[in-house]
This record gives structure tokens, C-alpha cells and sequence, in this order.
């Protein structure tokens, strides 16, 4: 029989610029009486990765430009995010009424390039908001090396983030930065369980590790910003930029 553990890590304070992420999920790991360990997954949730690097920004030092002041106009947003939306994105998907899709920098086609204002302690004066990491495949690198030095063990590190879907209402967890796993199971030429031999099957395996761990965490007041899966077999190495679609191959741009 196989079988999955999800140990969801909870923490009461407030992730810092300049945290040690792997430190505080160690202290973390502890008080539940876990310790991670060879395979063991740690999927860290944007947000956290996000606050230890300073991608809170003020939207008081913020000044829309014309195009973002016209974007604002058509989805009702406020100007100074859609310049930061801008910033972070290659090109804009579709803008209507509420909506705003554009493709982030990472290659990733998402709602407001990931930017958000929940969960972000707002201090000061004026309203902050959190932007993505720079990088995140080379966040989740940086965090699984010190994983793997702080645990003596090879531990892979997840990035998440909540993204809708096309064609689907919800949102649901989906891995923006990896490390020290395969993030996309390439099953072509494989056989079934009667011979047949797959066509086109790929599975992102490191998205379906990414959904599990947000089922933990929760969207609202959880707590939860780090979950430790264990028993996900996984291999190989990667990183999430594997599972972008190439242009080139996208039916619906």
C-alpha cells in the first residue's frame, strides 16, 4: 500500500526580510515532532519565500504610467498595482471588466502577475502589497541547498502559490519554483496495465505536490505556510520553469 503524509507546519509570527526559512521550518518541523528526512518534501508558500526576500512594495512610491492609468480605467483596478502588475509581466493575455491576465516574466499566465495584499501585514502609512520572488526556481534552489545542509538529507523544496485555471472556477495550489526533484514525469512510450503504450501522457508531479500542500495551508487565517509532505516518490532533478508550455505550443493564447 502507498500512501502520502501532509504535516502541516503552523507559525504564529511574521515572516521577515532576511528570515531563515529553513531554520524557522526546522523549529517548526520539531514542535510537531517531525524531522524531515531523504525525500521528504518542504513546500513553501510564496508568501513567506516572498516576505523574506522584501517583495513588499508601498503603493505610495508608486506612479502609474499611461498605459497602466488605461488598464486601470477598463478593470476598475487601482492604477498603482497595475503598474506593478506591468512590471512584473511580458505581456498582457486579456483585460476586461474585474480581470486582469497577463503573463508573468517566469513564463507563468496568471491573474494580477501574483500580486496580492492578503496576508501582508500592513504597517506605516498607505497600503503594501507582496510581488513574487525574483526568481523563484533560484529561491527554491537557494532553500534546498540550506535544506539539504541543515538536514544532512536530500530534501527537495516546493514553491507554491494559489492560481486559477482556465475553464475551471477555484484556485488551486500550483508549484512556481522547485528544486531537487522532477517536476514534470515525461510517461511517453511506457505501457499500461494492458499493454497499451502511452501516447502523450506528462504529469506535473511537482503541481500535484504543490495542490496537496495547499489543501494544508488553507487561503485565510490557517497559519500554515510550510507543509513537509512525505511518501512522493520523488526523482530526478528540475525545476518549475519545466512545466511552462512553450509559446510555440500554446493552442490558446
Amino acid at each position: 500500500m502507498r500512501h502520502v503524509q501532509l504535516f502541516g507546519l503552523a507559525s504564529p509570527r511574521e515572516i521577515r526580510p532576511g528570515d531563515d526559512l529553513v531554520r524557522w521550518a526546522s523549529e517548526l518541523a520539531v514542535a510537531e515532532g517531525v524531522r524531515p528526512g531523504p525525500g521528504d518534501v518542504l513546500v513553501f508558500a510564496q508568501k513567506v519565500v516572498s516576505k523574506s526576500e522584501g517583495r513588499i512594495v508601498r503603493l505610495a512610491g508608486i506612479e502609474p504610467s499611461a498605459e497602466a492609468l488605461d488598464l486601470a480605467r477598463l478593470t476598475g483596478k487601482d492604477a498603482r498595482v497595475v503598474e506593478l502588475i506591468l512590471s512584473e509581466s511580458t505581456a498582457v493575455v486579456r483585460a476586461t471588466p474585474y480581470v486582469l491576465i497577463v503573463r508573468h516574466r517566469t513564463g507563468v499566465v496568471l491573474a494580477n502577475a501574483g500580486i496580492d495584499r492578503s496576508n501582508v501585514l500592513q504597517e506605516g502609512e498607505g497600503e503594501s502589497v507582496l510581488l513574487w520572488p525574483l526568481d523563484p526556481d533560484a529561491s527554491a534552489m537557494r532553500l534546498h541547498r540550506q535544506a539539504c545542509e541543515h538536514f544532512g538529507a536530500h530534501v527537495p523544496v516546493v514553491v507554491n502559490d494559489s492560481l486559477g485555471r482556465a475553464w475551471r472556477r477555484g484556485t488551486v495550489g500550483t508549484v512556481i519554483g522547485a528544486a531537487g526533484l522532477a517536476c514534470l514525469h515525461d510517461l511517453r512510450g511506457c505501457e499500461d496495465r494492458h499493454g497499451f503504450r502511452l501516447q502523450t501522457t506528462e504529469v506535473g508531479a511537482a503541481d500535484e505536490i504543490a495542490a496537496a500542500a495547499s489543501m494544508v495551508m488553507g487561503q485565510a487565517s490557517e497559519g500554515i505556510a510550510v507543509v513537509l509532505v512525505r511518501g512522493a516518490a520523488v526523482t530526478g532533478q528540475g525545476c518549475a520553469a519545466d512545466l511552462i508550455r512553450p509559446q510555440r505550443e500554446d493552442l490558446f493564447p
